[in-house]
Formats: structure tokens, C-alpha cells, sequence
């Protein structure tokens, strides 16, 4: 992939920047701005060079038109604070605003357009519709940058159209989760432990398979530990259940038996009658939760047992939390994983989403862990084995 250096000089050049600015909101106030945080590195390299930088990005799940609760103009002002520089802000995306936002720009400035998924072309299945839409966010720029990593798993206008019509290289962010990721999937330093929780296991199935042909230990944490547990035959009681997947477990659990290879399930665990604040947690074993109550939290036999898995390893990928953390009496499990990870010598990545909320809301030191991705989805994906076409367009 070309880099911002093959793109020769900068200087006068409008960039259009494609960032994953998707940060989540109370109202207007961003609750966490560690993904505006994470794009600064490219906006920075690209503004030194005397760029005119265009950042692109969405927020939130809107149907292809204005929506206000999922404006970036929050966005825009948290940017601006954190380069020390007014970041200028197109109220549409590619009408009469963003041309007037852009000819404004002078070397070195910064400007955002609006929620890119407020134009239906961006997410359009259409090959027609989205391109049109490509074609006009193309002629705002004369190079485009791909730096978004949570997105490149998507067949989008701005992740994969805008990049067949102009000089397009990867940013540093996508570069380095690229670099990262790789480390886990090419040849991974054994032992090596993926830990995946998260609520549904038919989420992870595809990771799964393929980690069978990868991986040495697999701890399965999280809501779809009751899946696997109904799979071996156990009671779940009002726990998480997918009974429709408990077949498609029962396979891989015997493809991992015939495989050699690890698959290690909580053997306490912490239940409750309910997820709320004042709920009243008892530990029970795995194989004896009753019949009224539900799993909520791997147990302390269970985090030490994850633990001695984590620090053995000398590579550790997880996604997804072993417990329902955002509730203290539940995140336990969660924190141990967490710190386990920091304590251990393993080269470790945190592969995005609630993961990585998770090591913040929890305010563990992010510098104790090997990589902490900003893409969940996406690095689900990488780590599957799928092509990503906003990362198969840049290899083109």
C-alpha cells in the first residue's frame, strides 16, 4: 500500500481524509474522544506538509438524510480544541457549504464535512448511486487518505469509491492496526491465546472457525459462554442463550478436540436475577447455574484460570468483554482479563469496540497493553480472513 509520502508533495493540495470519528454521544457532549484522539497523528503529519485537509466521517446509523442528534458538528469543535486550530465545518457534504468550506481553505487548514451518511450514495448497495456520490466528494479533492480503520470493512463511497478516483494512500492509523493485526494472523508468536466474550456468539462464529486453524487456546467469556455451556448440555438458566447456534458449536468444539487446540470455558460463574446496579450476585459453578438466574460475570476461579492462560502466552488477541462491565458488581471478570494482559510479556491487541471501552472505562494505562484497535468489526474481519475493501482498494 502507498503511503503519505508517495503521494509527493502536499503543499496547496486539497486531501480528502477519511477518519472513523464515530464517537459516542450524551446529547452534544462526547462521552469518549478517543477515536477523534486517534486520528490526530495523520491530520497532523498532513497539515506539517501544507495540505488543505478535508476530513470526512460519520456518526451514528442515519437513513440517508439530516438528522441532527447525529451532526458532527460536536465533532468538529473537539478536533478543533485538540489540534489547537479552528477546524472549519461544512453543513452538508458535498452541496453548496462544503464548496464554499473548501475554497476558503489555506495551506495547513482543517475542515470537516458533515455526517457523510446523511447522503444515501454513501451507503448505497448500488454500484450507480454510490459512485455518483464518490464523484462529487472526489472533485473536493485532488488526493485522498484512507485513516479510518473501523470503517474499512465496509464497501463505502468514502472508504472505497473515493479511492479508484484519486492518488489515495493509507494513513498512519490504518497502517499501524494493518501492521498489528497481522502479527496475530501471519505468523503469531506461540503460545497463542485469542480471548472472545461480547453478547452473541453468532457474532464470532466466523473469527472462530478460523481461529481453530490458528490459534493454541481459545478463552470463550461473555454472553456466549451459555451457548457453549448449552452445547456440553448444561443448564443455563435465564442466561444469554442462542439456541439456534448450539449445533454450530457442537461442531467446533469437536473440531477443536480433533485439532488439538484449547477451548477454555469459564468454571464459575457470576449470576444474578437481573442486570441492574443493586442486583444481588451470587457465584455458582458453570455447570449448575439455577434455573431463575442468569450469568452476568466469569467467576474469581475462572479469571484466575484465564490469567494463567494469558501469562503463559506470548501472543493474545481479545474482543469482546467477558461480563456486562458497565455495571461495577459485574466487571470483574473483565478487569482481571485486562490486567492480566497488561501484567503479561505477550505482544496483546485489544481488538476494538466494547474491548477497548471497556480497558477505558475501567482507566487502566492503555500503554500496558501491544496495540489497542480502533475498529471492532473491522479487526473481527481481519482476523477471519475476509478481504476489506477499503484495504484491497489501496493493494490495487
Amino acid at each position: 500500500m502507498k503511503t503519505i509520502k508517495d503521494l509527493g508533495d502536499l503543499r496547496g493540495k486539497r486531501v480528502l481524509v477519511r477518519c472513523d470519528l464515530n464517537v459516542p454521544l450524551d446529547g452534544t457532549v462526547i462521552t469518549d474522544d478517543g477515536r477523534i484522539r486517534a486520528s490526530l497523528p495523520t491530520i497532523k503529519s498532513l497539515t506539517s506538509a501544507g495540505a488543505r485537509v478535508i476530513v470526512m466521517a460519520h456518526l451514528g446509523r442515519p437513513k440517508g438524510a439530516p438528522e441532527e442528534r447525529f451532526s458532527l458538528a460536536p465533532v468538529a469543535q473537539r478536533l478543533g480544541d485538540l489540534l489547537g486550530a479552528p477546524v472549519a465545518f461544512a453543513v452538508d457534504t458535498v452541496g453548496s457549504s462544503a464548496q464554499t468550506v473548501v475554497a476558503g481553505l489555506g495551506d495547513g487548514d482543517v475542515a470537516l464535512l458533515e455526517n457523510l451518511r446523511f447522503n444515501p450514495g454513501e451507503t448505497s448497495k448500488d454500484d450507480g448511486a454510490r459512485g455518483a456520490f464518490a464523484d462529487e466528494l472526489a472533485a473536493l479533492g485532488d488526493a485522498y487518505v484512507s485513516d479510518g480503520f473501523g470503517v474499512v470493512h465496509r464497501k463505502q463511497a468514502s472508504v472505497y469509491d473515493v479511492a479508484k478516483r484519486l492518488p489515495s494512500a493509507v494513513g498512519g492509523l490504518v497502517l499501524t492496526e494493518v501492521e498489528a493485526l497481522s502479527r496475530a494472523t501471519d505468523n503469531p508468536e506461540r503460545p497463542y491465546v485469542v480471548i472472545l466474550g461480547g453478547s452473541k456468539v453468532s457474532d464470532k462464529l466466523g473469527v472462530i472457525s478460523h481461529l481453530l486453524d490458528k490459534a493454541d487456546c481459545l478463552l470463550i467469556g461473555g454472553g456466549m459462554v451459555y451457548t457453549f455451556l448449552a452445547a456440553q448440555g448444561h443448564e443455563v438458566g435465564r442466561s444469554l442463550l442462542e439456541a439456534d447456534q448450539i449445533n454450530q458449536v457442537k461442531e467446533y468444539l469437536e473440531r477443536a478436540a480433533t485439532m488439538g487446540v484449547e477451548i477454555v470455558l469459564p468454571i464459575d460463574l457470576v449470576v444474578a436475577d437481573d442486570i441492574k446496579p443493586d442486583a444481588s450476585p451470587v457465584i455458582v459453578r458453570a455447570n449448575a447455574i439455577p434455573h431463575d438466574l442468569m450469568g452476568l460475570d466469569i467467576g474469581p476461579e475462572s479469571r484466575e484460570l484465564f490469567r494463567e492462560k494469558i501469562l503463559a502466552a506470548k501472543t493474545v488477541v481479545w474482543n469482546g468483554p467477558v461480563g456486562v462491565f458497565e455495571l461495577p458488581i459485574f466487571a470483574g471478570g473483565t478487569r482481571a482479563v485486562a490486567q492480566a494482559l497488561v501484567d503479561s510479556d505477550a505482544f496483546s491487541i485489544v481488538g476494538g469496540g466494547d474491548s477497548a471501552a471497556a480497558v477505558r472505562l475501567l482507566g487502566l494505562d492503555i500503554n500496558g497493553f501491544g496495540h489497542i484497535s480502533t475498529g471492532g468489526g473491522a479487526s473481527l474481519e481481519f482476523l477471519e480472513g475476509k478481504t476489506l475493501p477499503g484495504i484491497a482498494v489501496l493493494e490495487g
